[in-house]
């Protein structure tokens, strides 16, 4: 099947640099509102099945249009929330507080899962339940799926999931918001990443496209 991880559009904890993982979280900006009415045009060639939204009020509003131009119901799921940030919740992305959550979620993506960050989960935790939700889309019957998510989840599970995405393409190269990375297989055979943010990906060890250093926040 084919799926599609969609950043959600922005909010204002975006335009400040705040970690905000909190249920539900903020609505959307006026640009915020922009990006999501201009994402169904920009997913027009996509044969959309099913579109999906986790539990923060974000991406509700932004699968919302998506969802109404293919007739279909948004079908919320906790398992696609954004990673909990805990003790470190609303500290700026490019403080030290930032750097250290981003640091823990890709070393959960390299494969040492166990950690927690400061009063929130580990990485065993997050992908547990984020492939749950993939299980069911892929059970679903759409031959297409739309998860409207946010970023850090999304690198960390492309990263961990996907076998030609290696934690330093993943952690050099943040998603914008609305920004998609369309994947292609299934849960027993693997995904392979077709392209993020619109770029074709490169099979992992080949150079790519320069982009933001891993430390740099969510």
């Amino acid at each position: 099947m084919r799926l599609l991880l969609v950043r959600h559009a922005e909010t204002r904890s975006n335009v400040d640099l705040l970690l905000d993982t909190a249920v539900p979280g903020p609505g959307l900006t006026a640009l915020g509102e922009q990006q999501a009415a201009a994402l169904p045009a920009a997913l027009a060639d996509e044969d959309i099945g099913a579109v999906y939204a986790s539990t923060l009020v974000r991406t509700q509003l932004t699968a919302a249009p998506l969802a109404a131009a293919r007739g279909l119901a948004v079908r919320v799921r906790d398992g696609l929330r954004e990673i909990t940030a805990g003790d470190l919740e609303a500290q700026p992305g490019d403080s030290e507080a930032g750097r250290r959550y981003m640091r823990t979620v890709f070393g959960w993506a390299a494969g040492d899962t166990a950690p927690r960050i400061p009063g929130g989960e580990s990485g065993t935790e997050v992908l547990r339940r984020y492939d749950a939700v993939v299980a069911e889309a892929a059970a679903g019957g759409p031959t297409t799926a739309a998860l409207v998510s946010h970023g850090a989840v999304i690198r960390l599970w492309s990263a961990a999931r996907a076998d030609n995405v290696d934690v330093p393409f993943a952690a050099a190269h943040r998603l914008r918001n609305t920004g998609v990375v369309v994947l292609e297989g299934t849960p027993s055979d693997g995904w392979k990443a077709l392209t993020w943010a619109g770029e074709t990906v490169v099979p992992s060890g080949e150079p790519g496209p320069a982009g933001w250093p891993w430390d740099r926040g969510t």
